[in-house]
């Protein structure tokens, strides 16, 4: 398996004391969460008062890495993750072995972005691209762009293909790989980078009317917050569930994110 490059550091720390599952602050018990910023922690920003109606006090961990929370998370510092799809999770045999999925909330669209230039028509003979590092956003991107045909893949490629699995690139495409967080500030670097939903967001791009390239609504990589086995069926995780998977939330997404962030529920 790939090895994952550059694991981040934690951005953005509590003011509040961190305790471990199942404590109380002020009587209530406490749910610690991480998050990537946009639009997971935004998300649950929003419901926090609705879980403190329910007797718990959401804590927002937000991390700029797709490495760091789940080992937060195996360590037993979170109770929760989100920020991730299935077949990233899949990835990594330690997360497949301590970790599960324990519902899903949306999908944000992978996105083809350009300062350079207008269309894909436009890239010229050459062009430089830059693509994520991580497994399966990799392969994933490269899917991307061989739906639109600008690339083949070898037919045993799948889901963690990478550049060496290229067989036919008629526009001889350079590819960059680099950390997911990264992807927006190469922009100016590059003549195309293909990047995650929510690190563009996070730039200020609207995936919507910004990008060249966009996966469909009906992609398979849909966000799920993720728990340490044996804890789906955690009560403070069925709250969660019932706040995110709200109407509220959905308005939220369709209001704040219109065909950038597609809610599943």
């Amino acid at each position: 398996m790939k090895k994952l490059i550059g694991a981040g550091l934690l951005i953005c720390a509590l003011t509040v004391p961190v305790f471990g599952s199942g404590q109380r602050v002020s009587g209530q018990q406490v749910l610690k969460v991480g998050a990537t910023p946009v639009p997971h922690a935004e998300l649950l920003a929003l419901i926090k008062p609705d879980l403190a109606a329910a007797g718990i006090t959401l804590q927002v961990i937000e991390f700029n890495d797709y490495v760091t929370p789940n080992t937060a998370l195996i360590t037993g510092d979170l109770d929760a993750n989100f920020f991730q799809h299935i077949p990233y999770l899949g990835s990594n045999d330690e997360w497949v072995q301590k970790l599960t999925s324990a519902f899903g909330v949306h999908i944000e669209p992978l996105g083809l972005y350009s300062s350079r230039v207008a269309n894909v028509a436009a890239l010229r003979n050459g062009a430089s691209i830059a693509i994520p590092n991580d497994p399966t956003n990799e392969g994933r991107a490269l899917l991307l762009l061989q739906s639109n045909g600008l690339l083949t893949l070898s037919q045993n490629a799948g889901l963690t293909a990478t550049p060496r699995d290229i067989v036919s690139n008629p526009n001889n495409f350079r590819f960059q790989e680099l950390e997911a967080a990264q992807l927006p500030r190469s922009l100016d670097d590059v003549d195309a980078a293909v990047i995650n939903g929510n690190y563009a967001l996070e730039a200020g791009l609207n995936p919507t009317t910004d990008s060249l390239l966009l996966e469909g609504a009906d992609s398979p990589y849909v966000n799920i917050i993720v728990v340490r086995k044996g804890f789906e069926s955690d009560p403070r995780i069925q709250a969660l569930a019932t706040a995110l998977r709200s109407q509220k939330v959905k308005d939220y997404i369709n209001a704040t994110w219109p065909g950038s962030v597609v809610a599943v529920f």
